[in-house]
């Protein structure tokens, strides 16, 4: 099948209610397929601004990437070196009945590690123990916008397994401690600003009759609205999740990576530092299946030997058909999803506003669409 047809096919199946598939390499976009309606009086295109979730944490990894490349921050350095609230989390073992079990973490934890999310925290959607600590401390979500949100208990020691987390949240703060502009500010003007990425804010102001609805699959199969998104004005912008962005926008981002950390003459990172950025930064961990214990998103499965890089997970085989080695990919809750195969100078976004998080119905249509985009190829 085709692009286009992999695309309308899904909609007229109703396994997204709408959705932009983009190609592009280090020249320019290649191709841009939509179908369906954002909203009911508004087609979807790739200017349309979707609520992107999780794919914000590229970015904050970047953020943290252009200070490592300027010598003014490591991968080793130490979190509780420029936080010290970092130092106050303690490790959940257990529960004593309805009191938790906390002890002190055995590692010290780095910058490596919140980028690679080896730091110990775990969302309460993939960890049991989680949302029982949050119901019986009254701990708020991260997703609350509030400074206290950030203080998850670790869920392990750091550095020792895969645990899909606020680490992002926390990566973003050792940004603005290092740098002293506000995460929203560095990213406007390090990044979004030099890349023309002129669509992606973290508020949606000026962006509101261009931002599509988000749809929930209902026990009848069929999709209705809901309201979800970031909280507006936070007292922290959680780099975890706090983005709005377009398509066109997030196509930028990734051909920048393709051009080897720059785009069209503006460079934000040297080509050693998206080395760096891009390398296998998990020290011998791989990913570990997410099992969902929450109705809003699908257990994640990735093939066993995936790693992660300071910004996405990395893929280090070839898939036939498919991705190469090498390969960098994520994706938001509400079913945005991207990657860019270096070794094919191919980038690719997959865009809708839906849940739960990959479905079998939405996996099935990614699937056709990564495998329409390198038969195009």
């Amino acid at each position: 099948m085709s692009i286009e047809s992999v695309l309308t096919s899904a909609v007229q199946e109703e396994k997204v209610p709408f959705v932009v598939g983009m190609t592009g390499n280090s020249n320019g976009v290649t191709s841009t397929h939509a179908a369906g309606n954002a909203t009911a009086s508004m087609k979807v295109d790739a200017d349309t601004v979707f609520r992107v979730f999780s794919m914000t944490k590229a970015v904050g990894g970047l953020a943290a990437a252009i200070l490592v490349d300027r010598g003014e921050l490591s991968l080793d350095t130490p979190v509780g070196d420029l936080m010290d609230n970092w130092n106050d989390l303690k490790v959940l073992e257990g529960f004593d009945g309805d009191t938790p079990t906390l002890r002190a973490p055995k590692t010290r934890a780095t910058l490596r590690h919140l980028a690679t999310h080896t730091s110990g925290l775990e969302y309460e959607f993939w960890n049991t123990d989680v949302p029982r600590y949050m119901e019986l401390t009254g701990h708020p979500t991260i997703l609350s916008g509030l400074k206290s949100s950030l203080h998850y208990p670790l869920t392990s020691d750091p550095g020792t397994r895969w645990g899909y987390g606020p680490s992002s949240d926390w990566l973003g703060q050792m940004v603005e401690a290092a740098d002293g502009r506000r995460i929203d500010v560095f990213c406007q003007e390090e990044i979004f600003g030099p890349l023309g990425m002129t669509s992606t804010a973290f508020e949606p102001e000026g962006l509101q009759e261009r931002l599509a609805d988000v749809h929930i699959r209902g026990e009848d199969g069929k999709f209705a609205p809901m309201e979800l998104a970031p909280p507006s004005l936070p007292e922290v912008y959680g780099m975890g999740h706090a983005l709005y962005s377009t398509p066109n926008d997030y196509m930028r981002f990734l051909r920048m990576i393709l051009n080897g950390g720059q785009l069209d003459g503006n460079r934000i990172l040297s080509a050693s530092g998206l080395e760096t950025m891009l390398a296998d930064q998990m020290n011998g961990l791989t990913f570990q299946t997410m099992v969902s214990c929450s109705p809003i998103t699908a257990d994640v499965v990735l093939p066993d030997d995936t790693s992660h890089s300071m910004i996405a997970a990395l893929h280090n085989s070839d898939v036939p058909g498919k991705r190469s080695a090498g390969t960098q990919s994520w994706a938001g809750v509400c079913n945005t999803h991207y990657w860019v195969d270096p070794s094919k100078d191919l980038a690719a976004v997959i865009m809708t506003q839906s849940l739960p998080f990959v479905e079998p119905a939405f996996m099935e249509t990614y699937d056709a669409f990564e495998r329409a985009v390198y038969a195009a190829h």
